[in-house]
């Protein structure tokens, strides 16, 4: 009995140490305007984007793509404050290892994440508009940067400080 409440004991201590969240942060506090629900349709494709209200120094977001009724593919993201105390965003396409982009640029509506040494993308950008927002992935060259525009989902819950 007692060796199970230390292995207990232990894995709380564990869970805690590998996810980087504190109380209240200002710093990912700020980016609550890119909560919601987002998403983007065109010539049969569609693509979408969920983030959550920030809370604990975190923010959560979900992305999937595809076609008529099939994903084509999906991405985890985070953004969070890492172990220096600086805003980072990262990205997990396809379940694969979460690349890290450090937050380079911020304002009131527009924030841009760069990670120099990765191949594509090597910056991040959201801009938002009222119920518009428009997600910018760059590398080298400015002319093969992809965009999407996407509009807030209609039928998407209205959550706590997200204005509609």
């Amino acid at each position: 009995m007692r060796w199970g409440r230390v292995a207990v004991a232990a894995f709380a201590v564990l869970l805690g140490a590998s996810a980087p969240v504190g109380p209240k942060n200002d710093a990912v506090d700020r980016l609550s305007w890119l909560s919601g629900d987002w998403i983007s349709e065109a010539h049969g494709r569609w693509t979408e984007e969920q983030w959550s209200e920030p809370r604990g120094g975190l923010m959560l977001g979900l992305g999937r793509s595809g076609k008529a009724g099939r994903a084509l593919g999906f991405e985890f993201m985070r953004i969070a404050v890492d172990g220096n105390g600086k805003v980072v965003f990262w990205g997990s396409p396809g379940g694969s290892g979460a690349v890290p982009f450090a937050l380079v640029e911020e304002s009131a509506d527009t924030v841009t994440f760069a990670n120099p040494q990765h191949d594509f993308p090597k910056r991040i950008s959201y801009h938002r508009d009222g119920d518009t927002l428009v997600a910018t992935v760059t590398g080298d060259e400015p002319a093969n940067a992809q965009s999407w525009t996407y509009r807030r989902r209609d039928d998407a819950p209205v959550t706590a400080g997200t204005p509609r």
